[in-house]
Parts: C-alpha cells; sequence; structure tokens
C-alpha cells in the first residue's frame, strides 16, 4: 500500500506538472481547498481547479459564446426533434414554430452537460406537459466543461433572446429562466443581460464553489426562485431569490446515498411539481428553521408553471424517498 506521504507527494508533483510555475495563480474562484472533484449530472468525475491563474483568463478570451452557444427550439408540435434557432439568422426563427404569444422557457444545464444532459431529459417534457409553451433548450456544451464560463454563456443567451425579441416582439414578461447547477446561476446572468424585466427566473440547487460576486439575485426576475437540494456540497446553502425552498432541510434527500442524487433531486422535483402540483412548503422565521424542518409558518406551493409574482421568504417542505416525490 502506498503511503499516505508518498501519495500527496505523488499528487503534487502531478499537481505541479499541470500547472507550471509560469502561470501564476492571481484569485480564487471559491474558498476551500484548490483541488476538487465535481460530478457531471451523468456521474461523471471531473478534477477542478479552484484558483484563478493566468491562463483561465486565456481560456475566458478564447471562448466566445455567442458564437459557440447553440439554441433548440421544441414545442407541443415538435416536442422530440428541436427546431435550431441561429442568432442574426431571422430565417430560422420566422420559419419555425416559435410563437411570442406564448410563455418561452429558456433551461440552461450544469457543469459538464450538453442538450442531452438528464436535466433536458427530464425538465423539457415536464413544461410541454404543463403548458403550451416554448422550449428553448441552451446547449453551451462548448462552455460548460470550465464552470465559472456560466457567467459568459447566461450573458450571451441574454443577448440571444434580445435579438430574438426585437425580432417576433416576444415580451421579457413572459420568459421563464430556468438553470441547474452552475446553469443555476448562469440564468441569473442571463436575466439581467435581456432588455426588460423577465417574468420567472429559476436556480435549481445553484452550484457551490462559486464567487460571490457572480451569483444568482433576487433581482435577476420580478419573481425568483430557488430549490435547495444538496446545500453546502454540490450546492449553495443560502438564500438567493425572492422565494427559497429547502426540501428536507436542503442538504440530503430521502432516498439518495450520493451528493449527485441529491444534487440532481432538484430538477427531478421540479419536474413533478409542473406535472403535479404538490410540494406544498411551510414558511420559516430563518434559514436555520428551515435547516432543521423546525416551520410553522403560512404555506406556499414550490414550483409550477407561473410565478408566484409578490411573495418573498424561507420555505421546508418534506418529499418520500421514491417517485412521486411529493406528500402534497
Amino acid at each position: 500500500m502506498v503511503s499516505l506521504t508518498v501519495a500527496v507527494l505523488i499528487l503534487s508533483a502531478a499537481f505541479a506538472a499541470a500547472y507550471p510555475a509560469n502561470d501564476p495563480v492571481i484569485g480564487t474562484w471559491s474558498e476551500g481547498l484548490r483541488y476538487d472533484y465535481l460530478e457531471d449530472d451523468a456521474g461523471n468525475a471531473h478534477l477542478v481547479d479552484n484558483w484563478l491563474k493566468i491562463s483561465d483568463y486565456d481560456k475566458l478570451a478564447r471562448y466566445n459564446p455567442d458564437q459557440s452557444n447553440q439554441y433548440h427550439l421544441f414545442t407541443r408540435s415538435n416536442p422530440i426533434i428541436s427546431q435550431p434557432l441561429v442568432l442574426n439568422n431571422a430565417a430560422t426563427v420566422l420559419n419555425s414554430n416559435f410563437n411570442p404569444n406564448r410563455l418561452t422557457v429558456v433551461l440552461m444545464h450544469g457543469f459538464a452537460g450538453s442538450i442531452t444532459s438528464s436535466f433536458n431529459t427530464v425538465v423539457l417534457p415536464a413544461y410541454l406537459a404543463a403548458g403550451d409553451v416554448n422550449v428553448i433548450i441552451l446547449d453551451w456544451s462548448a462552455g460548460s466543461s470550465w464552470g465559472p464560463r456560466a457567467t459568459q454563456a447566461g450573458q450571451a443567451a441574454g443577448r440571444f433572446i434580445n435579438w430574438l425579441n426585437n425580432l417576433t416582439g416576444a415580451n421579457p414578461n413572459n420568459y421563464i429562466l430556468c438553470g441547474f447547477s452552475v446553469g443555476g446561476h448562469g440564468v441569473g446572468h442571463m436575466g439581467r443581460t435581456i432588455n426588460g424585466n423577465v417574468g420567472y427566473v429559476i436556480g435549481l440547487d445553484p452550484a457551490d464553489r462559486w464567487d460571490n460576486n457572480l451569483l444568482f439575485r433576487p433581482l435577476d426576475g420580478i419573481y425568483t426562485e430557488v430549490v435547495h437540494t444538496n446545500g453546502g456540497d454540490s450546492g449553495w446553502l443560502n438564500p438567493l431569490a425572492h422565494v427559497d425552498f429547502y426540501p428536507n432541510g436542503g442538504r440530503t434527500m430521502p432516498g439518495c446515498w450520493s451528493s449527485l442524487c441529491n444534487h440532481n433531486r432538484a430538477y427531478n422535483y421540479w419536474a413533478e411539481s409542473l406535472r403535479t402540483g404538490g410540494f406544498t412548503g411551510r414558511r420559516c422565521d430563518n434559514l436555520n428553521a428551515a435547516l432543521n424542518g423546525n416551520c410553522q409558518g403560512s404555506t406556499l406551493r414550490m414550483g409550477g408553471l407561473l410565478p408566484k409574482t409578490g411573495n418573498t421568504g424561507i420555505y421546508h417542505l418534506t418529499t418520500n424517498p421514491i417517485w412521486p416525490f411529493s406528500q402534497g
């Protein structure tokens, strides 16, 4: 067996080789350990460096989300095969099923994800079941292997939506932006970039280990909502929105045995809320009460198709360990 000391020396040498001395550290993306393993939503582990280096600025400079982002439209008329919408190509929009009079949902996947991410395959059909809506999947896989690019990807998507709205006359109030993990912060930046007030912005277990200056914010939309299911691990623990829900205390979920499962529960709960309602939360006096399930205040439904504009606060609820997760 390799001793701990030898193992540490081996890892240190590997990191030194990967990040040479001529690539100086100039800051940090987040507090805590420099190197960390993060899982994508398929369960694949990726070694991530949380310290900001000169080479990271080089990556940011070379990543152009206005060119590499892809936008895939789904409607009830094309629920399975997408219609690509291309920035500055009006024909792709005018010849598509996009209807500016409908609600438009934009989905933003998480770290190392793509259009085929589980988040998309679970949430897309749930939105189409819930209403006759446009659903646009933002595929930012060209940049998603490096989480901090979510900020840039979200901003570029906001510019795309501004162009789309100018072309079609669609109203920002009729938009729903829904993001998972690092995409949960990215949709906040998307909302800030859109010209006009976005009606509904949703963060599903927005990622932990994130720069405090780049977090999801309550005022990223007219109404904002966040669901915390793996707070303090893969997800952010503290409140971020007008309304924050903490199912089962917001850190570990019944029926789960891994951080990935806890993290992914956020979009599974959301999809179920779109299909069946349920998930009644009880208002809490503070975060500590939500974490411990000691909440006796008024009730509010988590999720659903329409925003609950005007509501604020922190809410706790309890779920079942298997589907159906809602206890009503």
